[in-house]
């Protein structure tokens, strides 16, 4: 995924057991993600997963008139209330670029940062930047069995976040119409 706002979201997935993984669960877990997926900036997992939170609610509201993610049928905030968490936690933190110009070197932009969680903001932004791209309109929950992720649709045929889910789906609807009374 090319999308930090999808990557976060997607720290929930389907397990392989008929559940629900949440890749953000353990402090281990969310440093792992956050290096793997932001870089060695610290900040609070609890606000992140709240953050989440919100942003999974703005792709179920983009997503719509079709169903949201499995995961999110009961978890929803109000639209209104993860906007209003989206933009404050974007605009917690001031970035200002700042000019190092070494006497020995080139000179480049370098980052002074002010204010609160550096990592939030960083990922509200992402959300901010995907839900207000053409990207958005693309946006699905996928339909599949157990799946709960959400993915950008990426040719008209696409219906399904991964193939395993495609085949998931297909192997589904194959038992059902095994299984009906005749």
């Amino acid at each position: 995924m090319a999308h930090l706002a999808l990557e976060l979201a997607s720290t929930i997935r389907h397990d392989g057991h008929g559940g629900v993984a949440d890749d953000l669960d353990s402090e281990e877990g969310f440093r792992q993600w956050t290096r793997d997926h932001v870089g060695d900036v610290e900040g609070d997992r609890d606000q992140v997963v709240a953050l989440r939170r919100a942003v999974r609610t703005l792709f179920a509201h983009a997503v719509r008139p079709a169903e949201p993610s499995k995961a999110d049928a009961t978890n929803l905030l109000e639209p209104h209330v993860a906007l209003e968490m989206v933009n404050a936690a974007a605009g917690d933190v001031l970035r200002a670029p700042q000019l190092d110009w070494p006497d020995d070197g080139d000179p480049a932009i370098r980052y002074k940062v002010t204010g609160g969680d550096e990592l939030l903001a960083t990922l509200a932004r992402a959300a901010i930047e995907f839900l207000a791209s053409d990207d958005r309109t693309r946006l699905r929950a996928c339909p599949a069995p157990r799946c709960v992720r959400y993915f950008v649709k990426q040719h008209p045929q696409q219906e399904w976040c991964k193939p395993s889910c495609g085949n998931r789906a297909r192997v589904s609807r194959y038992y059902k119409r095994r299984n009906e009374p005749v």
